[in-house]
C-alpha cells in the first residue's frame, strides 16, 4: 500500500516532495501556487496548455498541475529509451524490483513523456523523459488545483477478495471539450461510474452510473469499472469508447452521461476473456483512423474506426467458448507485453514494452503498424 508522508524522500538520490498548504493568489485556470499532498499517482492525462491532471486513487482526488511545459512541438523526435526501469531505479537510488511505472502521458504541446512511478515503500514519484534524459518533476511550489471525488468508496472498503476498493475510484482519465473525464468506482448501488468534471475546477462533477452486457460472462454488469477509454465521433455524434476486464469493447453516447443518469452501453465487440485492456489511443493514416489498444495477455489490438462505425448491432447473448471473440473485427499486431501506451502524434504512439529479453523499453511506433 502507498503511504502519505509529510516529507517524501527516495533513496540516496535525494528526491524531495514537501506537503504544504501555503498558497499564493490564483493564476490562470484557477490554479494557486503551493505543494499538493498526493498520496498516489495511478492515472495521468493532459489538459490545455501543459496542464497535467493527476489521478490519486488512494485519496479519491484529482489534481491539476501547471507543468509550465507548453512550447508547441509540431514534429517530435521518436522516443527511444532502453532499460528505462533500470535508469529510473538508478535515478531514485534504489533497485528495479522496488519501482513500478503506473502510467505514462505524452504532453500534446511539447511531446514530452511524463511517467508516474510508485516506489515499493508507497512513495509516488513524477518523472519526465526528454530524449534519453529522465528527470524528476518537482511538485513543490507549483500552480495547482484539486477536487475530491464525491461518492468514492470508503478508505476501508474492500471487495470480495479483500482488495481495497478506494484506489479503483480512478481507473482511467482523459480530457475532452473542456472537461476532465474520469472512470472508476463509486459507493453507489451501481458502482461502475463515469465522471465529467469541468475545468477549471468548480464543485461540479457530473456522475453517471454505467451498465454493460458482457458477452464473455453472459450477463449484465454494473460493478466492474472501465479499465481504459478514449473518445471518438461517429456520424457527427460523440461517444465514449471503453473496454473492461476480459475485453468487451463498449460505446456510450457522451451526451447521455449526465449527472444522476444510468446509462447502458452498446457492446460492439468481445475481444477475448482472460485479458485486461491497459491503454488505448486513436491514430490516423491518411483519411483512416484506428483504435490501438494494449493488453495484459494479448498483443496490441488494432481496430479500424470504420468497422466500429459500420457495426450497428449490440452483443446481448453469451459468447459460449473460452477466449472466443465476436462483433467488430480487429487485428493483433506483432507487438506483445506492452504495459502502457500514449499518442505521440497523429500516426505514432509511445509504448512501454517488456521485451523478450526482459528489458523494459520506452519506444516509438512507426506508420507501418497502421
Amino acid at each position: 500500500m502507498k503511504r502519505l508522508y509529510a516529507v517524501l524522500t527516495i533513496g540516496c538520490a535525494g528526491l524531495l516532495l514537501l506537503a504544504t498548504t501555503t498558497r499564493s493568489p490564483k493564476s490562470k485556470y484557477g490554479l494557486e501556487v503551493g505543494t499538493p499532498t498526493i498520496k498516489s499517482i495511478n492515472a495521468l492525462t493532459f489538459g490545455p496548455e501543459g496542464v497535467l491532471f493527476i489521478g490519486d486513487g488512494k485519496s479519491a482526488t484529482v489534481f491539476a498541475i501547471d507543468t509550465k511545459d507548453a512550447n508547441l512541438v509540431e514534429k517530435p523526435n521518436a522516443v527511444d529509451v532502453k532499460n528505462i526501469d533500470q535508469k529510473i531505479a538508478a535515478l531514485l537510488g534504489t533497485e528495479v524490483k522496488n519501482i513500478t511505472i503506473q502510467d505514462i502521458a505524452v504532453n500534446p504541446q511539447s511531446k514530452t513523456v511524463y511517467c508516474a512511478v510508485q516506489h515499493s515503500d508507497g512513495t509516488p514519484v513524477l518523472l519526465k523523459v526528454e530524449g534519453d534524459k529522465i528527470t524528476p518533476v518537482s511538485l513543490k511550489d507549483v500552480p495547482f488545483s484539486t477536487l475530491a471525488l464525491t461518492n468514492a468508496p470508503a478508505e476501508d472498503a474492500k471487495d470480495g477478495r479483500g482488495e481495497p476498493l478506494r484506489v479503483a475510484s480512478i481507473s482511467d482519465m482523459g480530457f475532452a471539450d473542456g472537461k476532465l473525464l474520469v472512470s472508476g468506482l463509486s459507493n453507489q448501488q451501481f458502482g461502475s461510474t463515469f465522471r465529467s468534471i469541468p475545468f477549471p475546477f468548480t464543485k461540479a462533477q457530473d456522475q453517471a452510473s454505467l451498465e454493460i452486457y458482457h458477452a464473455a460472462h453472459g450477463r449484465y454488469e454494473t460493478m466492474a469499472p472501465i479499465k481504459t477509454f478514449t473518445t471518438t465521433e461517429i456520424k457527427g455524434k460523440k461517444y465514449l469508447l471503453a473496454s473492461y476486464t476480459c475485453t468487451p469493447l463498449v460505446l456510450f453516447p457522451l451526451d447521455e452521461l449526465k449527472a444522476g443518469s444510468h446509462v447502458k452501453g452498446r457492446t460492439v465487440a468481445e475481444m477475448g476473456s482472460g485479458n485486461q485492456p491497459l491503454d488505448m489511443v486513436i491514430l490516423k493514416k491518411g483519411n483512416e483512423s484506428f483504435l490501438m489498444m494494449a493488453n495484459s495477455s494479448r498483443p496490441v489490438f488494432k481496430v479500424k474506426a470504420k468497422s466500429i462505425e459500420a457495426y450497428q448491432g449490440s452483443l446481448t447473448t453469451p459468447v459460449e467458448e473460452n477466449f472466443a471473440t465476436a462483433g467488430v473485427d480487429f487485428v493483433s499486431l506483432p507487438v506483445t507485453n506492452v504495459i502502457q501506451l500514449d499518442k505521440l502524434d497523429d500516426s505514432r504512439m509511445v509504448l512501454l514494452q517488456r521485451r523478450s529479453n526482459g528489458n523494459l523499453d520506452l519506444w516509438t511506433s512507426s506508420e507501418r503498424y497502421l
